[in-house]
């Protein structure tokens, strides 16, 4: 009873030609004049669909439309992850692909549009219809039909169309099907499902199976479903909130490598990632770790060189040798698998927390003891510490890796191999007993109120039963000791229980902490701490702020109240101590 345009038609009534607005008054007003209208109740309120484009009211209409049977096309596509010939990663949206494809409908494929692909179908003057091919001439005085095809359908012939079906082309056969689509798990059923469908349609074309030269084909072997990116809160982007991020911006604020590494360490398959400016100013801190790292290592001469024999190597070389090539696995199977994240996470730790933090500081006290092979171990890790976060942060580890080898490019070089070094065990050990020893002298300084890098004379017990007796220099290097002189008075002291024994450390801090300005320091990070003490145990004990608070806000503050009531213990102690 409505036309296109939105005006009564058809009815046989005075209404017929008048606007749906206006129709609706009149209609009222019959309604009254002839007394049916019982009751009104005003206002009421109801839900009126709105045009997303036009913001027009949506009126519910039967039309005639363009379908898809697509029973058949949907079942090609089911089977096809259930045969194996596409893998849909990760492996726990499966359920929702069958889900979908399993109970599928047809597809209604026509748009009322201004743009987009023309319906191949011509109407002649007396109601007959006739598809016309793209190299066809319709018939004179036909005219097209004025509707356009769904994007989605369109889309869904991307990956065969841009390579130039249907003519064969070198395209086709160098690069169809491809080996994986990137894309988000939220146009599966939309954009995926649909080209597979069509893909499998034309999986026994002459162009797709090069005349008979391969079997059928399916647009592409693998499928990684990235989650949606979101604000540093969870919330979804909008320009509503003005949570949104110019990727450009955050390029000039922290370099296209930073957001690369970003997006590619929380690319969780299937997961949502949410991130905010300190997640990328953190993989910009990493960007200027590796350099760092990179120009020590030249400016103490490291260049590939052949490493020596391993029984030459010592304990740190074996160990940060033998890191690197389990990391390197772990990347390898993580690339393998297109856990993205995973292999992030891997280098990301063993070059900040192993390599920068650990061996760097080892390798100045092996460079300052005259170990000629330490630039060599350098070298060797750097070297593939940036082949293996080249894929993430190309332009950084493409610049890096010329001044390291002179090489003409890490995107030709060679992807690491199996180096035959496996972890020593027993070295690895020993480093890392002396990463627990010098943490907890650390530690005790920081409490005894000793800055950082202060030179305090120590006395070591217990360090040879241990099996640190070699890693000597490397204690006192690295936990800012010195020798002890002959009147040497112990104020202080800590045990350090090992894998092998237990250490003792003496130390005599007289004359090197200020009593009075050290209580003073004490007391001022003592009020602090009770502050967020206390104000995070206000907010866990707020029950409506509990209700409300996303779960993941509601962990955090109870590891801050943790942290805040520990710093408080400690304090507190170091106060007895001085008093």
């Amino acid at each position: 009873m409505m036309d296109e345009r939105g005006r009564i038609a058809d009815t046989g009534t005075q209404f017929d030609g008048m606007d749906r607005f206006e129709a609706r008054v009149k209609v009222r007003e019959a309604l009254a004049e002839q007394g049916r209208i019982v009751a009104e109740k005003r206002p009421y309120l109801h839900s009126v669909g709105h045009s997303e484009r036009s913001g027009e009211p949506i009126e519910p209409r039967l039309s005639l439309q363009w379908w898809v049977n697509v029973e058949s096309m949907a079942k090609a596509a089911g089977d096809a992850v259930r045969d194996g010939d596409i893998v849909i990663h990760p492996k726990s949206l499966e359920p929702r692909w069958f889900g979908w494809v399993d109970d599928m409908h047809d597809w209604c494929i026509s748009r009322q549009l201004w743009w987009g692909h023309r319906i191949p179908i011509w109407h002649g003057p007396d109601g007959e219809k006739v598809c016309v091919g793209p190299d066809e001439t319709p018939p004179p005085g036909w005219e097209q039909d004025p509707d356009v095809l769904d994007t989605w359908f369109s889309s869904a012939l991307w990956p065969f169309s841009t390579m130039g079906w249907p003519d064969r082309t070198p395209e086709i056969e160098k690069f169809y099907p491809t080996s994986v689509l990137v894309t988000g798990y939220d146009i599966l059923f939309f954009w995926v499902a649909r080209m597979v469908m069509f893909g499998t349609f034309v999986a026994d074309d002459d162009v797709i199976t090069l005349g008979g030269e391969r079997g059928p084909q399916v647009p592409f072997e693998n499928v990684f479903l990235h989650g949606l990116i979101r604000d540093e809160h969870g919330r979804k982007m909008s320009k509503s909130r003005g949570n949104g991020i110019d990727p450009l911006d955050w390029v000039e604020l922290f370099g296209a490598d930073a957001l690369r590494f970003t997006l590619a360490r929380g690319a969780s398959p299937g997961g949502d990632l949410s991130i905010g400016e300190d997640h990328a100013r953190a993989s910009r801190n990493f960007a200027t770790k590796l350099f760092n790292a990179t120009r020590f290592a030249l400016m103490n001469g490291a260049a590939p060189a052949p490493l020596p024999d391993a029984e030459e190597l010592t304990d740190a070389d074996r160990w940060i040798l033998g890191r690197l090539e389990e990391v390197r696995a772990e990347v390898d199977s993580a690339f393998d698998g297109y856990e993205f994240s995973r292999a992030c996470e891997s280098l990301y730790h063993f070059a900040w927390d192993e390599f920068c933090d650990w061996y760097l500081e080892l390798a100045k006290v092996q460079l300052a003891e005259g170990v000629s092979h330490t630039t060599a171990v350098l070298a060797a890790v750097l070297d593939t510490l940036l082949k293996l976060l080249h894929p993430v942060m190309p332009f950084v580890t493409e610049t890096l890796w010329k001044a390291l080898t002179g090489g003409e490019s890490v995107v030709i070089a060679d992807w690491p191999e199996p180096s035959g070094m496996a972890l020593d065990h027993a070295a690895a050990q020993r480093v890392a007993d002396l990463q627990k020893l010098v943490t907890e002298i650390r530690r005790f300084r920081s409490d005894q109120g000793l800055a950082d890098r202060q030179k305090v004379p120590a006395r070591l017990a217990g360090v040879e039963p241990a099996g640190l007796a070699g890693h000597i220099p490397a204690v006192t290097a690295l936990a800012w000791l010195t020798s002890p002189a002959a009147d040497f008075g112990a104020s202080a002291q800590v045990e350090v229980r090992l894998s092998a024994g237990t250490v003792n450390i003496e130390l005599d801090t007289s004359g090197t902490v200020d009593v009075t300005a050290e209580r003073r320091r004490l007391e001022k990070d003592l009020s602090a701490a009770q502050k967020e003490l206390a104000g995070t145990a206000a907010k866990l004990d707020n029950a409506a702020f509990l209700a409300k608070a996303p779960a993941d806000v509601v962990e955090k503050i109870r590891g801050r109240r943790q942290l805040a009531s520990e710093e408080v213990e400690r304090i507190t102690a170091r106060l007895a101590d001085l008093a």
